[in-house]
């Protein structure tokens, strides 16, 4: 059993502020001395940056959908190991979960497998009174989930706030603060989203200040402590990386490239976990302005990320391009998801890059997004023919062709796609390496093996 202080920062829909409340909480308690362990309903990866930022640690992911339940809590427990607090973040509305599932991997299904007490961050912009339907409605939709406690966002005035306080007291749930609107904590959006904090990180280290600031002045944080002290008692034991396979020891230890800086920011802290714990050493570079891969690559890892954006850049690294499209041609092992696909394949919006697969992305207006189930239909460093994997997806770019004569995928409807052999592993599905057992220690096998050849 672990006693560990939580809460889960919720919202009755997107937009009422939850990304910008739960990051200022987390800084405003950071100030206060307490070490804070930020965590994020769902598989987005740019909202955990700002919480990382906010926290000085990697903002991790909680999804039932891509780890499977029975992993959350212990991951939420390993993620916070040490921690005086966890502060979780919700995703879209709280009962809001994967389409046609109920409220699987909503905030309200994580809430029930974590144990946590709820906030609920409000949008109070156009009403007063009928504040208390809406939050008599979301405390009493599903008794397994606590309300312990409501924030007012997008308040216009002290007498608006004194209106909505009114119509709240009968409901016996503590109003921790109200907000009012802030030009200056406005956070830049595009076709995915906020813009990651990685990508603007002068402008996050001055934002960061003025949003605990406002937390500071207008939320109780000591009501919001206790509240997060009366979650029970978590009733199993803290993930750990499973491994430490003894014949991937032996040696020097594979070297896995790991690609990051402002182009590929989307990652989950897990995945480079579990590749140390079989044995790798994990080292990251910036296709951007990295010459060639770092000294002694075995394998290369291209996750997530925003490579439109900076496919002049991407294609003005001519002799990295090579490198990789020559190493992946002899064995290499890759495995690229979504962003690393668009940097394999021969061109985006007319840029060259690697040539490692023959496809050519462009931007579109359409959101491709959702949870996807598929299996894999050929070998791969990563996973062996047959495994089945829940993953998600979430882009507005098209790659052509999808596939060739060796897929990646067969999505549940069907549908075939990706690039994969024995070195490769290139698509548009994101997956978490948690909830797919032996892949981190396959991808060191096949690193080694290729190594010796």
């Amino acid at each position: 059993m672990v006693n560990m202080p939580r809460l889960v920062i919720a919202a009755t829909r997107s937009g009422d502020g939850k990304t910008t409340v739960a990051t200022g909480v987390m800084a405003a308690l950071r100030a206060r001395g307490l070490r804070v362990s930020p965590h994020k309903v769902g598989p987005d990866y740019i909202d955990p940056s700002y919480h990382a930022a906010a926290c000085g640690v990697a903002g991790r992911n909680l999804d039932p959908w891509l780890t499977g339940e029975d992993l959350v809590a212990p991951l939420l427990l390993h993620g916070a190991g040490g921690a005086g607090v966890a502060i979780i973040e919700g995703v879209m509305g709280l009962f809001d979960g994967a389409s046609g599932r109920g409220d699987y991997a909503s905030t309200a299904h994580v809430a029930r497998l974590t144990g946590s007490p709820v906030v609920l961050v409000v949008g109070a912009a156009g009403t007063s009174r009928s504040v208390a339907a809406t939050v008599h409605g979301f405390a009493g939709w599903d008794p397994s989930v606590r309300l312990a406690g409501v924030v007012l966002n997008q308040v216009s005035s002290g007498r608006h706030e004194a209106l909505l306080r009114e119509a709240l007291a009968p409901s016996g749930i503590p109003v921790l603060g109200a907000l009012r609107h802030d030009a200056a904590l406005h956070t830049p959006s595009r076709h995915l989203g906020l813009v990651p904090a990685g990508e603007r990180p002068a402008s996050v280290n001055s934002w960061l200040p003025r949003l605990r600031a406002l937390i500071e002045q207008s939320l109780d944080l000591d009501l919001l402590m206790r509240i997060a002290r009366t979650a029970p008692r978590v009733l199993t034991a803290p993930w750990s990386p499973p491994g430490d396979p003894a014949e991937l020891r032996a040696g020097r230890p594979a070297r896995i490239a790991v690609a990051a800086g402002p182009a590929f920011t989307f990652g989950y802290a897990e995945h480079g976990e579990l590749l140390a714990a079989a044995g790798a050493e994990v080292v990251t570079f910036d296709p951007l302005t990295a010459g060639q891969l770092p000294d002694g690559t075995d394998a290369l890892v291209v996750g997530g990320g925003f490579p439109e954006v900076h496919a002049d850049g991407l294609a003005a690294n001519a002799a990295l391009l090579e490198q990789v499209r020559s190493r992946a041609a002899g064995g290499m092992p890759v495995v690229a998801e979504c962003a690393g696909l668009l940097w394999l394949g021969e061109s985006l919006d007319g840029r060259k890059q690697c040539g490692v697969v023959p496809a050519n992305a462009r931007m579109t207006g359409k959101l491709v997004l959702g949870y996807r189930e598929a299996a894999a239909l050929r070998d791969t460093p990563l996973l062996a023919a047959g495994t089945s994997v829940r993953a998600h997806e979430f882009h507005r770019t098209v790659s052509e062709p999808g596939h060739g004569d060796s897929p990646a995928w067969e999505l549940a409807d069907g549908t075939r796609s990706g690039w994969a052999g024995p070195g490769l592993l290139a698509s548009y599905l994101h997956l978490h390496w948690a909830g797919v057992p032996g892949a981190a220690a396959r991808l060191v096998r096949a690193a080694l093996a290729r190594r010796a050849n």
